[in-house]
């Protein structure tokens, strides 16, 4: 249900949570069923060119923010994107929506947003952040929250925990995820989704969080662009992609793409060595010039290595 407000700010939800964590899909399900009633999204996307805002059609509005981490070097972007935003609700344009969501790259803190808000004297006026949902995969949690800072940062700011993929989980790794979250972030509700679907699971509350190390300094996470419009076929593409997540899936967090094929254009999605089947697109809209691209995120990755075995083994065939 969206918010009310008597104040006339308008409210604002953050969706965080680390790569692959199935942010998009959940958001999907909750402007089906308009949990936010009318609501402008903001994606942000850490790579250059974007991927989410394809899955959010039913978003009455939709900007993308790509290029940077709305809590760092996207954050001018980010602030200018919300006071325009805010200019609009009184203008013209006022009472046209009645929300306003965040999709975080899966690289941002959301406590640094909040921050960011907190600080502009404009925004502070115009905005309320009425929640920070945080989203949590099942199966990566545990490798994620033991050697990345930031996934313990995310979980540490939310209201909401939103725990997904896990139908493969037993009772045992559940019930000891939830109260691993439940120790970062005490006043968090703690759900369950698939697909974006709510799907609750039984949990022990007496099980024990699982032993937190603190995580080593290791290598910034970065974004790379390969240019897939002279691709040499779809099979020459898939067998370049398993090759190179066989060889480097352990420094590679995250691969998106969209690629046209006989078939439609289809979204391609992979969290460290799992890939996920394709999905079809819609169609682009005439004129739209969306180019195929494939964003591999990752770290430790050579990118003038990576070029070359693209031309060689996808661009050149």
């Amino acid at each position: 249900m969206a918010d009310v407000r008597s104040d006339g700010r308008l409210p604002l939800t953050i969706v965080g949570g680390f790569l692959g964590a199935g942010k998009s899909s959940w958001l999907r399900h909750q402007l089906y069923t308009r949990r936010f009633g009318r609501v402008h999204v903001l994606v942000n996307e850490a790579a250059e060119l974007p991927v989410d805002d394809l899955l959010l059609g039913r978003a009455d509005r939709l900007e993308v923010l790509a290029g940077g981490c709305a809590c760092c070097t996207g954050r001018a972007a980010l602030i200018a994107a919300l006071r325009r935003i805010c200019d609009d609700a009184t203008g013209a344009g006022a009472g046209a929506i009645d929300a306003l969501v965040l999709e975080t790259s899966g690289l941002a803190d959301p406590a640094a947003i909040a921050g960011a808000l907190q600080e502009d004297p404009v925004l502070v006026r115009r905005i309320v952040l009425a929640r920070t949902i945080v989203l949590v995969d099942a199966g990566a949690a545990m490798e994620q929250l033991a050697g990345e800072h930031l996934a313990r940062r995310q979980i540490e700011a939310a209201d909401e925990i939103v725990v997904t993929k896990a139908a493969g989980t037993d009772l045992p790794q559940r019930s000891r995820l939830v109260a691993t979250l439940r120790l970062l972030a005490p006043g968090a509700a703690v759900s369950w989704a698939e697909f974006g679907v709510e799907a609750p699971r039984e949990t022990d509350p007496a099980a024990a969080p699982f032993d937190l190390p603190e995580p080593e300094a290791a290598a910034p996470i970065l974004a790379h662009r390969l240019d897939a419009r002279e691709a040499g076929g779809w099979w020459a593409l898939s067998a370049w992609l398993s090759a190179l997540l066989h060889a480097r899936g352990d420094r590679i967090v995250r691969i998106k793409g969209v690629i046209t094929t006989p078939a439609g254009r289809l979204l391609l999605q992979s969290v460290r060595h799992h890939v996920q089947p394709p999905e079809i697109l819609p169609d682009a809209p005439q004129g739209a010039g969306d180019p195929d691209f494939i964003a591999l995120i990752g770290r430790d990755i050579d990118e003038q290595r990576l070029l070359r075995s693209w031309d060689t083994f996808v661009r050149a065939l």
